[in-house]
């Protein structure tokens, strides 16, 4: 500390050189606010439906704000349930084939809340080694013994929860990854968690409104949805293009979350614009199943079609299309060179990617057009680094 350093600069002045340290690493971050007239091609969102636009959709946020308020006031326990989020939980169960739900404000408090409530100190978490963040940060918040398996390794984890020492046994997976878009073996999990007493938490935020029976999602897919064992989270941010997350699932389930899950005990509500805007969204799919196979076409066109032109790109079986970069410094270029040429991507780098492995990330939507599909095409190929 210089002579013209004042005191107060100490505490944080370590975050100069982690900032540093980013920096050179290719890591740095950067909020890039979108404004509202953009006229971006839109590959970066998670609107796999194309329904966060919709007139329908923002209409029912709209009034249900005018009626009830811009916020829900309080947590869900006090003043923050209003009938929408009832009438919202009714239905998100009944369409997913479980019997009840729980509407939380966000997909990560939905999987913080689920996660932490079910396990403990008496529970063995077993985990794929590429969940989401917010399932891994449930896992450290537990105060449960957790063991990481393989990638997609049903095996592996029968293995790890037949030698648990704890009398608990829970198996926490993704549905659909949400880097390559790769769907996890959830029969198999659930097989081998019958088999050693245990329950399996499935997130299926990338699964729900693109796979199954008009977009029930990959647990229902599997046969799964109404089982006594599994417990399914998702979120309304996605393909409903809302905001909020949910847990559905055995009713005794939902019951022990709404006395113990301390991300939904302890949080404001989901504002009743958001709820409304996602029960209207979840009416138009019902309406239009479509919706979700054509988000599934897209996805699979543009991996082929990327594919055709010599890039490294994966087998889509949700509305995720990676295509992998040589580094996270060529990553963040071809994003930024297809941004500048009106094609906006996401860009995955470490440590946000379990394989650290950067790469763009495209998201399929339902609403794009065949035009649309050869302008990405293009851009991205146009831009493509490299390949070492």
């Amino acid at each position: 500390m210089t002579d013209e350093t004042h005191p107060a600069d100490a505490a944080f002045a370590w975050l100069d050189a982690h900032a540093d340290d980013r920096r050179r690493a290719g890591l740095s971050r950067q909020l890039r606010p979108r404004r509202a007239d953009s006229d971006l091609l839109d590959l970066a969102s998670n609107d796999y439906l194309g329904l966060a636009r919709d007139k329908r959709v923002s209409g029912a946020a709209a009034a249900a704000t005018l009626r009830w308020g811009a916020g829900s006031t309080g947590s869900r326990l006090v003043t923050g349930s209003t009938e929408l989020h009832s009438e919202l939980e009714f239905e998100l169960a009944r369409f997913c084939g479980a019997q009840a739900a729980l509407v939380f404000s966000s997909g990560f408090a939905a999987n913080l809340g689920a996660v932490t409530a079910l396990s403990g100190k008496n529970c063995a978490i077993v985990t794929d080694a590429y969940i989401h963040a917010s399932l891994i940060d449930g896992c450290r918040l537990s105060r449960a013994d957790v063991a990481v398996v393989a990638h997609s390794d049903a095996a592996a984890a029968g293995r790890a929860l037949a030698t648990r020492r704890a009398e608990r046994g829970l198996m926490v997976t993704d549905s659909v990854f949400s880097v390559d878009g790769d769907l996890a073996p959830l029969t198999e999990l659930a097989e081998v968690c019958r088999a050693n007493k245990a329950a399996l938490i499935a997130d299926d935020a990338h699964g729900f409104g693109v796979l199954g029976d008009g977009g029930r999602g990959a647990v229902h897919a599997a046969g799964l949805s109404s089982a006594p064992d599994v417990v399914t989270t998702l979120t309304l941010s996605k393909s409903l293009g809302a905001q909020g997350g949910a847990v559905v699932g055995p009713r005794k389930v939902i019951r022990h979350l709404v006395e113990n899950a301390r991300s939904f005990i302890f949080d404001t509500g989901l504002a009743p614009g958001s709820a409304a805007a996602a029960l209207t969204a979840l009416t138009v799919l019902k309406e239009e199943p479509e919706r979700a196979g054509r988000a599934l076409t897209v996805a699979v066109t543009l991996a082929e079609r990327l594919r055709e032109a010599g890039l490294q790109v994966s087998e889509p079986t949700a509305a995720v299309v990676s295509v992998r970069a040589p580094s996270p410094e060529a990553a963040v270029k071809w994003a930024d060179d297809c941004r500048a040429a009106g094609v906006w991507v996401g860009c995955f780098r470490p440590p946000s990617v379990p394989d650290q492995v950067s790469r763009l990330r495209l998201t399929a939507r339902a609403d794009l057009t065949a035009a649309d599909i050869d302008r990405a095409v293009s851009v991205i190929t146009e831009h493509a680094p490299p390949r070492a």
